[in-house]
């Protein structure tokens, strides 16, 4: 989610239990709408996102009633970030601060909707593993089941998992939805899903997986709406973010991306690594005599932009440091060149390209890297209109340009709530 404060305006289920909602629910038919609002979650170590939709309009309004997230949970710093008033520091309980945490939002809820509870609650789950290709209503059978994934991706699921478990044991009725960012990825064919290790090793769930799915999920009906046939082509969708990877995408289904077995593949980003040959880890262990944490807390922590500058994993820092600043430089040049080799082999994967898509926050905003990333493809007819590019127009191409060049700005919040409303339809909730 990318909200920073909090803005008002105005195969499935592995349980009897268990609902999925159709694989392609986010495309298909309007859900039902229900009185309440619905809730979505991204969940973090230290931090809770969230965004808040009215239910009850049809079709549900792509723009959240409230949005925004607590931070700084088992800290005493806690608070609730809300637009046009003072930061809400929030009292947590320090023995159960992140249960504390998600009980007090969901007041602040009902306070602000009259007293309406949410219909559900939504999650962002990391890894769906090969069990949940579409979301799902959890319960404790589904979430016993999702708990298998946690060392797929263990800097990410355990969160939102103790926010699962905690909601289920204090308000058992509250009806739970979990998002796959695996999911949209379940339409790779197999020599995607491949690693070039033993097959005993796949059998065991080590294999590429794809994520951000989320993100890609909205913009496969965003593009369709706004490019029409050109997005249903040969697309390809980079979501630059503090983390960061690249979709091809055609009929506006995921055929590639760079994300793969976990969220460290791919590309470079704010503190992670992206794609590392693994002699290098090898040496790390055996030369440079680290352990597994510390391995973990280099790779997804400690590098990238802010390993290679050596001062900030924000893109825009290092922009305006760049000029004074050679670790800055170098970092910006690394992160634009391993843009560029992988939208170059996606391009050869796809046959060509039609449509070239910036989203999440450097994607959206950062002109200047995407114009650096831009300039190495004039060589497939691709030309950007510099105004358009500086004001971040939905198409920055040159109308002379063979490729289409669009912004669009990602929206993950609502896809997640589409879904919920879609699986407390097929519940009958």
């Amino acid at each position: 989610m990318s909200a920073a404060t909090l803005t008002r305006t105005a195969p499935a289920a592995t349980s009897r239990n268990a609902t999925a909602a159709p694989a392609s629910s986010a495309h298909g038919p309007h859900p039902a709408a229900v009185e309440q609002p619905i809730l979505v979650l991204n969940c973090g170590s230290s931090s809770i996102k969230f965004a808040l939709f009215d239910g009850a309009v049809s079709p549900l309004p792509r723009t959240a009633l409230w949005s925004g997230r607590i931070e700084g949970i088992g800290s005493a710093g806690a608070r609730l970030l809300a637009a046009g008033a003072e930061p809400l520091d929030l009292a947590l309980d320090p023995q159960r601060a992140y249960d504390d945490a998600l009980l007090q939002l969901r007041d602040w809820v009902v306070q602000r909707t009259a007293g309406r509870p949410p219909a559900a609650i939504v999650h962002r789950v990391v890894h769906g593993g090969d069990r949940f290709t579409a979301p799902v209503r959890v319960d404790r059978a589904v979430l016993t089941e999702l708990q298998r994934f946690v060392a797929l991706a263990p800097l990410h699921q355990p969160y939102a998992l103790q926010a699962i478990a905690t909601l289920l044991a204090e308000l058992p009725e509250l009806p739970q939805v979990a998002c796959f960012d695996t999911a949209f990825h379940r339409t790779l064919a197999p020599v995607e899903r491949m690693l070039p290790l033993p097959p005993a090793f796949a059998e065991r769930g080590v294999r590429r997986y794809g994520f951000h799915g989320l993100s890609y999920e909205y913009m496969a009906v965003a593009l369709g709406e706004r490019h029409g046939e050109r997005a249903r082509g040969r697309t390809i969708v980079a979501h630059l973010g503090s983390g960061a990877s690249l979709c091809a995408m055609q009929r506006l289904r995921s055929v590639a991306t760079t994300m793969g077995f976990s969220a460290l593949d791919g590309l470079m980003m704010g503190t992670r690594t992206g794609a590392l040959d693994p002699g290098v880890i090898l040496h790390l262990l055996d030369a440079e005599r680290l352990d597994t944490a510390q391995l973990a807390r280099l790779l997804y922590k400690e590098s990238g932009l802010l390993g290679v500058s050596g001062l900030s994993a924000s893109a825009k820092d290092l922009l305006d440091a760049e000029d004074t600043h050679a670790g800055a430089r170098a970092a910006l040049a690394l992160y634009v060149r391993r843009v560029v080799r992988e939208i170059g082999a996606l391009t050869a994967v796809l046959g060509g390209l039609d449509l070239l898509v910036f989203t999440a926050g450097v994607g959206e905003n950062s002109a200047v890297l995407r114009a650096r990333i831009c300039a190495a493809f004039g060589w497939l007819g691709l030309s950007l209109d510099e105004e358009a590019n500086r004001v971040h127009a939905a198409t920055i191409s040159a109308p002379s340009s063979r490729v289409r060049v669009a912004v669009e700005p990602t929206n993950e919040e609502w896809i997640a709530a589409t879904h919920a409303l879609h699986v407390l339809e097929a519940s009958h909730v």
